[in-house]
């Protein structure tokens, strides 16, 4: 037995960490992730900004918010229960049904009892001596865990425009990405909204229907197509569970995980007729079909994107009285499908209401914000009700709020500064047992499809982790540089790298964000699971394990 001396002398084991997995938000991937690393024995926290489950769903409830992905391929599959009790009641869901589902989801596994809420991340911190992460919330408060997994997703930052006066408006203003649980009205009010992308086009299809009068402020314009939506009846419903298993096979065939998929016609192969017919019955399609169902070379060749362009161009000169309107309306910056095409549901006719008016800030740029509305270059205007539909900083910006210090304190923000690097989309080197789900350069598309392997892909990770007794990941440099390199092999030869976009880095609203880059993995999922899959399979060779 040591002595009282010895005793005093011993240096104290530092503490465990307080989890074994700290999950960010609890969205989607975030449920997702909770679920699958319960199922391995972990002890999991997942902390979340808001006050319910959702992510998206819970945060976007603007009015008019709703999928684009059909419902039945977007919710989860990997429960046969869930799959059997849930009515989905239209083809794409709106947002209190999509939130409805996910409380369904969590208290049905009972996931909310690991899950704390009104906990915003503020920093994260890897410990090398412990092993661990630190992470601090805004409240002050600090905890630690082996691994930590971000589930921010993509597009979960909302940005504001930088124009001079953004607080000075004294009357009701939202951004549709912070939109209030509260009933909002427009009824009798004079509205503004700010920005014509996915959201705008949704948000002001709604708005138009109540408001006294809505004015649009437009920088560049979309190409917007018809969503054709519409109820599930219980006969299709029924039959749409019988088909779960062939329809989430086909997710995981296509492309981008959606039930469409390119026609391997080029668009001159066909003749003029031909052609015609099947571009018009891509317009009455639901959904993407119109996106991801056309000619194999719309998205790549110059000439093929041009023609396909001047044809919804004339379906939105047909559907706008005036002309001067709809030349408003019609991009002249980039072709269809370059920058992402917003589904709408009567968007175009909204501008043949008398109480609708749309304002070009490319030609008359907004100045300044006032305590009344806002002053353009040409006049003033007098709002009560200003909406912001400004987006987000997309791909990277969730992660860049947090400040997440990997190996010898090094930022991961700046880390991506000097350019964007991930391998996989899940791991950077220097970030030990940092996992993101949905990260930059990996598959986006039909999301929840995305999601589930990702997820899947990191738990059985962490499980041959505990089954070798180790307790360290991080990804090898040479395996980082090669998953980059044939991101950006696979992006060549796409017209959306040619645009300013979201998807391609750009973003007016954030300082620094206006070089175009490759932020995204324009490859297929099937290629990127493929890869994903060869690196499990052999060992986990690219990443270094201690």
């Amino acid at each position: 037995m040591p002595s009282p001396s010895e005793q005093q002398a011993r240096p104290e084991m530092a503490p465990g960490p307080d989890f074994d997995t700290i999950v960010i938000g609890a969205g989607i991937s975030g449920l997702y992730q909770l679920h699958r690393l319960r199922e391995i024995g972990q002890k999991v926290r997942v902390f979340e900004a808001g006050t319910g489950v959702g992510g998206t769903w819970y945060w976007n409830r603007y009015p008019g918010c709703r999928f684009d992905s059909e419902s039945y391929s977007y919710g989860y599959s990997f429960s046969q229960e869930v799959l059997d009790e849930w009515e989905w009641t239209e083809h794409f869901a709106a947002q209190p049904e999509t939130e409805r589902y996910l409380n369904y989801v969590t208290d049905k596994f009972d996931l909310r009892r690991d899950i704390q809420f009104r906990s915003r991340v503020k920093a994260a911190t890897w410990d090398a001596d412990r092993q661990a992460w630190d992470v601090a919330l805004e409240d002050g408060s600090r905890h630690s865990s082996r691994y930590l997994v971000s589930a921010v997703g993509p597009l979960s930052a909302p940005t504001l425009p930088r124009i001079p006066g953004v607080d000075d408006f004294q009357g009701e203003a939202y951004h549709t990405g912070l939109w209030p649980k509260h009933a909002v009205s427009f009824v009798g009010k004079r509205v503004a909204v700010i920005g014509t992308g996915a959201t705008g086009v949704q948000a002001i299809t709604e708005i138009a229907k109540t408001a006294a009068h809505l004015t649009v402020f437009q920088r560049r314009p979309n190409w917007c197509t018809p969503l054709h939506n519409r109820p599930i009846t219980k006969a299709e419903m029924a039959e749409i569970r019988t088909g779960y298993p062939a329809l989430f096979e086909r997710c995981r065939e296509t492309a981008a995980c959606f039930l469409h998929t390119t026609d391997p016609r080029g668009t001159f192969e066909v003749s003029l007729e031909e052609r015609q017919a099947f571009w018009e019955l891509l317009y009455s399609s639901p959904g993407f079909a119109i996106w991801l169902g056309n000619f194999r070379d719309v998205l790549i060749d110059r000439a093929a994107n041009a023609l396909f362009s001047a044809f919804v161009a004339d379906k939105i000169r047909r559907r706008v009285t005036d002309p001067r309107v709809a030349e408003l309306l019609i991009p002249k910056d980039h072709g269809f499908g370059t920058r992402r095409v917003p589904q709408e549901s009567g968007y175009y006719e909204v501008y043949n209401q008398p109480n609708v008016e749309l304002i070009s800030i490319l030609d008359s740029p907004i100045e300044r914000f006032t305590r009344t509305g806002l002053r353009t270059t040409e006049r003033e205007f007098a709002f009560d009700l200003i909406v912001f539909a400004t987006g987000f900083d997309a791909i990277t910006g969730s992660l860049d709020r947090i400040d997440i210090r990997g190996a010898g304190g090094q930022r991961l923000k700046e880390r991506w500064r000097g350019g964007l690097e991930t391998f996989m989309g899940v791991m950077v080197d220097g970030f030990p047992n940092l996992f993101m789900v949905m990260g930059p350069h990996t598959a986006l598309g039909n999301i929840p499809r995305s999601i589930e392997y990702n997820v899947e892909w990191i738990r059985d990770l962490l499980a041959y982790l505990e089954r070798h007794r180790l307790r360290v990941a991080d990804a090898r440099r040479h395996a980082v540089e090669t998953w980059t390199a044939f991101v950006k092999k696979k992006g060549e030869g796409l017209l959306a790298n040619e645009v300013d976009s979201w998807m391609t880095g750009v973003n007016q609203n954030v300082e620094g964000k206006n070089v175009r880059i490759i932020a995204r993995y324009s490859g297929t999922a099937p290629e990127y699971r493929e890869w994903c899959d060869r690196v499990a399979a052999g060992g986990y060779r690219d990443l270094e394990l201690a």
